[in-house]
């Protein structure tokens, strides 16, 4: 266990919430202190949604560990039953509260109650968030499917259906992700029969099996269920998580193949705009950007591949915080040629993030902060998010439309640099600068006076950020041996060379940084001066 500022994923307890929070009708008995109802706040705060989670919580004081805390797990499990009146519940404890032993299942099936109760043991202090809710739906679903020798023969359909397993509250973007892939199958001849455990039932979960075949949109948290009905009831799953134009391809000719359907009219169509986009003037001279990869591993290993095969960057990092899946992110990094990286630590992803010198960075909440306090451009493609990454409006990542937002969403910051870059050049000019009056105000006579800034708490360390003519700041983190041999070698910038150095485009001031720094190293310069810029601008022009 590590004291830290920040985690990519919460307790277990907080991925079994997300499954109960998405179902209709299951209510979740938490045994936990008073403390562990923050976790309330993360869907109503950050998710949006108008009413609380399922969740009844014990909230037994440091008083209570004196006297019989199991009654007050029984007593509170029996009123939220006669309170709520759900079709199943869900039993477990919190990571503090796992340290009492009270035993949350046995005590719940101790009180007879007439529905389905499902106990979930979940680990606090060897798993997170992920597995707890991929344990809790492969849990329900072992728990409210039928038998297998009383489930009857499928029926033969005149259109074939299927599942959608994995989409659950505080997902990211989940919900459009259904409904893209909805379209998207029905295109293809197939319908949905249940999607869980977003919007299901309890009923629902229990005619999984009535399906022809499952896709598994979130394999963190579908793969293990989907697992699980391919060996009771014979149903295949896709592997195909439809994230870009090429995955999109491979998921409709795979379910095509699941469905015995003929998909060629489907893939011989236009497909996404994002195609031609990518191609187009204003794209290409993109090509070859530098970009670093964190996510978990399903975003993150779909965002590199979309990233180098679509887009046509050059993927200099790659990593997960999802330990589980390590094996996965390992194979695709080997197919780019860079080491993976498999952490939770924040700091070690800030300095690996530093040391791959992106000109884009695909991450989570945390690397956007990292992106911002390096001065990098960046798009969030992966939980944890905040607020702003559930958006109003309609925003899948899977499917045709998924990949014409992944490519508005990547290439937008990167073609805002020129932009930048024009108002750089001209922050000295006369309508330009700090103290001159708004431009469609000129009428007002006395020149505005800059605001001051309101400061902001820091969100990683309490380093101000640079500013825009001075150079970035060392990294807090211990370096590593590879930093410290790159740092012997590499040549100090002169002041009047890096303001200089912030007059060229922004999307190519890393690469103009590199190469300089590369120039100054092999032919020994100590100090990188204006000259030693052009001299490298120069000889690599050539």
């Amino acid at each position: 266990m590590q004291l830290t500022l920040w985690t990519y994923e919460g307790p277990p307890h907080v991925g079994a919430m997300r499954v109960a929070t998405a179902l209709t009708d299951v209510h979740y008995v938490l045994h936990a202190p008073q403390g562990d109802t923050y976790a309330d706040l993360l869907f109503t705060m950050i998710e949006r949604r108008d009413r609380r989670p399922p969740v009844t919580y014990t909230t037994f004081q440091a008083r209570d560990l004196g006297g019989d805390t199991a009654e007050l797990f029984k007593t509170a499990t029996r009123e939220a039953y006669e309170r709520f009146q759900p079709k199943a519940m869900l039993v477990g404890a919190s990571c503090t509260a796992e340290l009492i032993q009270d035993d949350p299942g046995g005590l719940a099936q101790g009180l007879k109650l007439p529905v389905p109760v499902v106990p979930l043991e979940l680990p606090a202090y060897q798993r997170k968030e992920n597995w707890g809710a991929s344990e809790t739906l492969y849990q329900l679903v072992r728990a409210l499917a039928p038998r297998r020798e009383a489930v009857p023969r499928r029926p033969v359909r005149e259109r074939k259906c299927c599942n959608l397993l994995g989409p659950t509250a505080l997902g990211f973007r989940h919900r459009d992700d259904v409904a893209e892939i909805t379209r998207l199958l029905g295109q293809i001849g197939v319908d949905v029969h249940v999607v869980a455990p977003l919007d299901a039932s309890a009923a629902d979960i229990g005619r999984l099996h009535e399906a022809d075949f499952n896709v598994v949109l979130y394999p963190e948290i579908a793969s293990q269920a989907a697992s699980y009905l391919q060996r009771a009831f014979g149903q295949p799953f896709t592997k195909t998580v439809p994230i870009g134009v090429g995955a999109t391809r491979q998921f409709i000719a795979e379910v095509a193949q699941i469905a015995g359907l003929d998909a060629t009219a489907l893939l011989a169509g236009p497909g996404s705009r994002a195609s031609w986009y990518s191609r187009s003037v204003d794209s290409t001279y993109l090509t070859g950007k530098r970009v670093f990869v964190f996510g978990d591993a399903t975003h993150a290993i779909a965002a590199a591949r979309v990233a180098a095969e679509e887009l046509g960057f050059q993927v200099v990092g790659l990593g997960t915080y999802s330990r589980e899946f390590a094996r996965d992110v390992r194979e695709a990094a080997a197919k780019y040629g860079v080491e993976p990286l498999i952490s939770d630590d924040y700091l070690e992803v800030e300095q690996k993030i530093a040391e791959a010198q992106p000109e884009l960075v695909l991450g989570t909440q945390m690397e956007r902060h990292i992106a911002k306090r390096l001065k990098l451009p960046c798009a969030v493609i992966s939980a944890p998010v905040h607020v702003q990454d559930f958006p109003a409006r309609y925003s899948p990542q899977m499917g045709f439309e998924g990949a014409a937002v992944l490519f508005d969403t990547w290439v937008h910051p990167l073609m805002m640099g020129l932009e930048e870059h024009l108002l750089t050049m001209f922050r000295e000019d006369f309508e330009f600068h700090e103290g001159a009056a708004a431009s469609h105000l000129s009428h007002a006579g006395a020149p505005r006076e800059a605001a001051p800034v309101a400061s902001q708490a820091p969100v990683v360390e309490p380093t101000p950020a640079p500013a825009a003519n001075e150079p970035l700041p060392a990294l807090q983190a211990v370096p590593s041996p590879a930093m410290a041999a790159t740092a012997a070698l590499a040549a100090t910038w002169a002041p009047d060379a890096q303001k200089e150095l912030q007059k060229v485009p922004f999307f190519v001031r890393g690469k103009a940084r590199r190469n300089t720094e590369r120039f100054a190293v092999e032919r020994g310069l100590a100090l990188i001066t204006v000259e030693t810029l052009y001299d490298a601008k120069a000889h690599f022009g050539r």
